[in-house]
């Protein structure tokens, strides 16, 4: 077995793709709009240290929308939600 060397070549600057970026706006948007808490289905992103400072400012992530209560502000997360989600979560 032959070991080389590589170059690791690190793009400048690095962030989150604009769907993230998204996602993390319209839950800082809906906090500061209709002030804490704010429940969020699902974790909107991968990433616990973003996922943790929304929860510091407010948002509550929930996996069972029987957990928000009723007339209480709801976001979905950025991977999308079923219409039937969507139709339980307007009835609620």
């Amino acid at each position: 077995m032959t070991v080389t060397l590589q170059d690791v070549v690190l793009a400048e600057p690095r962030g989150f793709c604009a769907g993230v970026d998204r996602a993390i706006e319209i839950v800082e948007r809906a906090l500061t709009r209709f002030g804490a808490p704010i429940y969020v289905r699902h974790e909107i992103v991968h990433n616990t240290y973003v996922v943790n400072d929304l929860r510091a400012k407010g948002a509550i992530f929930i996996e069972d929308l029987a957990d928000v209560p009723p007339g209480a502000t709801l976001v979905f997360s950025a991977h999308g939600v079923s219409k039937a989600v969507r139709v339980e979560a307007a009835q609620r």
